[in-house]
């Protein structure tokens, strides 16, 4: 926002998924995933797993999606993960010219979790979540199946709790 509308303007609409969003974060920062999931602790390694929490938020919100509020909700996630990604990237010195380019490629890898993890889950196959995994989480890197296993294992649960929450307890940050 610029900063003539931050002036003239209400609060970001967006700000009522800042719980949500924050919740997401510190749950893809959770140490499970870094140490018992051996997940990569790099800069890329941290996109990985809060593009997952990500992920599994917004496919619970998928089985809500006739209602307007959720749907607008779910586009708020994405748009507050842009700015938490923009920041990041500007952070780490990327300069003006290539951020874009960046937040491209970013969008297009949590369109594709999306569509790895959306059939993986739906499946309620632990191995073909794994795979999923191997192939986006861990990028093909080597891991141990132990580490994957216990990965898949605590994304189904996740995913299994936010499915039995209702819309309004995940858009308020509860779950």
């Amino acid at each position: 926002m610029s900063v003539l509308s931050r002036l003239f303007s209400r609060k970001d609409p967006r700000e009522t998924a800042r719980a949500a969003y924050d919740r997401i974060v510190v749950m893809g920062r959770d140490p499970f995933w870094y140490m018992d999931g051996q997940v990569e602790d790099s800069v890329d390694g941290r996109f990985e797993a809060v593009t997952m929490v990500l992920a599994a938020v917004l496919l619970r919100l998928e089985h809500d999606d006739a209602d307007p509020q959720v749907r607008q909700f779910s586009v708020f996630l994405a748009e507050l993960f842009v700015d938490d990604m923009d920041g990041q990237l500007r952070q780490n010195g990327v300069g003006d010219l290539v951020v874009g380019k960046h937040i491209g490629k970013m969008m297009s890898a949590l369109g594709g979790r999306l569509g790895a993890y959306r059939e993986a889950l739906a499946s309620g196959d632990q191995s073909r979540l794994g795979e999923a995994l191997r192939r986006n989480l861990y990028r093909d890197a080597p891991v141990t199946d132990v580490a994957v296993a216990a990965t898949a294992d605590r994304l189904g649960a996740l995913y299994a709790e936010l499915r039995a929450k209702p819309a309004a307890a995940i858009m308020q940050g509860a779950f």
